[in-house]
């Protein structure tokens, strides 16, 4: 009786869901019908009892003071920015990557094809969760991805490969190599603003013990401090300034007190100072970046003196896109860290200011999508993720530009790569999820 029964069921599936454009609408409607139910059931089920944190996330309006909590369409604003520097990005990868890409993979649109991979992979995964998720979502979310991200960071040690970069970062598996630290970037973020969203009342409490300083000041600091010290044993110091200073701005914008912040800050030194004195990798490039006029310009000065004459040699409209003279072998692999002056070369000053202003549009958006966050957990979140793509900006120019030493910091968005690329579409797809949770004036 039971397989005829299934055997009905197959039959009325396969007359209901023809193979026509009438069969099919009714399976869309049919399996979004279905996921909404899923989700309002899944939401009936957990926010009451949400074990992580109990602030309820209302679907309907509420009235607070005189402002009402909606759950609306996503930030199309926000969206487009995004699109823009994906795309911007994606025909400057394949500009600066064509020469290389012909010479050591006999295709110019090697790296192209890959990144234009990475990016609808980064908005296939991301479109689902823009669409179905909510936002207690992102706090279990926020707790699996730190926990996965320590699995990962561990397995470096054991079983991670450097790619002859002179440092072992990422895990191989199959065709896929992931770099854990930059799943750790963003965890490092969901997990503070966790902490600190939960423990709101107790952070107002200011005392010597317990309170501001025990849920404010120590804990923030384990969470991003342990990451940090399993990075470390990486040797990977632009992923422990990134993770520290988001750490930092994190628990800023989520209310400790400002004097432990020079406290955190003389720590985070000391253990620069300390991965600095051990790692040969770390501080060949310190030296060269404090003596870049005497050290050998063929030797470990090569890459920076090549960007810093890419940039130079744009001028105000630049050579050309795809004209760049410094792709030819003298920026090595330009596709990746220093993209940024083959952008200058390319499309000079005024290529080089789009950039900027692109990047500046989506903090600026960002921000503002945070300012009109639903809870504090979401407004931390976004104000964190935001800022992890302005600092890794700000960073990537000062090194290719010497002002800091050449540390290894990708630009969001242009440079060629997997999982940071699809990383950081996903960490947008967080944002605009919980942008269609916001207060609106009455």
């Amino acid at each position: 009786m039971k397989w005829q029964g299934f055997k009905q069921k197959i039959r009325t599936a396969k007359q209901r869901y023809t193979p026509n454009r009438e069969g099919m609408e009714r399976l869309r409607g049919d399996v979004s019908n279905g996921m909404d139910d899923i989700s309002r059931r899944v939401d009936e089920a957990m926010e009451p009892h949400d074990p992580i944190y109990r602030e309820k996330i209302h679907a309907e309006p509420e009235v607070v003071e005189d402002r009402v909590l909606v759950r609306g369409r996503i930030d199309t604003t926000f969206l487009f920015i995004v699109i823009a520097i994906s795309l911007f990005g994606a025909i400057m990868a394949y500009s600066a990557s064509s020469v290389y890409a012909s010479q050591y993979h006999d295709d110019s649109a090697y790296y192209l094809k890959r990144h234009i991979a990475y990016l609808l992979i980064g908005f296939g995964v991301s479109a689902f969760f823009v669409w179905k998720a909510r936002p207690w979502f992102w706090r279990f979310f926020g707790v699996a991805s730190y926990a996965v991200s320590i699995v990962l960071l561990l397995l470096v040690l054991v079983m991670g490969v450097s790619y002859e970069s002179g440092a072992t970062r990422w895990i191989q598996l199959g065709p896929i190599s992931i770099q854990p630290s930059e799943i750790a970037k963003m965890a490092v973020v969901m997990m503070i603003a966790l902490v600190m969203s939960k423990h709101e009342k107790q952070i107002a409490v200011h005392q010597k013990f317990g309170g501001h300083f025990q849920y404010a000041v120590l804990y923030p600091m384990l969470l991003f401090g342990f990451v940090c010290g399993l990075v470390a044993l990486e040797h990977h110091l632009s992923g422990i300034i990134i993770i520290g200073m988001l750490g930092m701005v994190t628990m800023f914008l989520g209310g400790t007190h400002v004097k432990y912040f020079a406290i955190i800050g003389c720590v985070g030194a000391i253990a620069v100072v300390a991965i600095l004195l051990v790692s040969d990798y770390a501080m060949l490039r310190v030296t060269t970046w404090l003596n870049i006029d005497s050290v050998d310009p063929l030797g470990s000065a090569w890459q920076t003196l090549q960007g810093l004459n890419a940039i130079g040699s744009g001028g105000f409209f630049g050579v050309g896109l795809g004209n760049s003279r410094q792709k030819y072998g003298y920026v090595s692999q330009p596709q990746n860290d220093f993209i940024f002056t083959i952008v200058c070369e390319e499309l000079g000053f005024i290529g080089a200011f789009c950039v900027i202003l692109l990047f500046g549009l989506l903090v600026w958006r960002g921000f503002r999508i945070a300012s009109k966050a639903p809870d504090k957990f979401s407004a931390l979140v976004i104000y964190g993720l935001t800022a992890k793509v302005a600092l890794q900006t700000i960073l990537n120019i000062a090194v290719v530009t010497n002002s800091v030493p050449n540390t290894g910091i990708a630009l969001p968005f242009f440079s060629s790569g997997g999982t940071s690329l699809i990383l950081q579409i996903f960490e947008m797809g967080i944002i605009l999820s919980l942008s269609r949770y916001s207060y609106q004036k009455r």
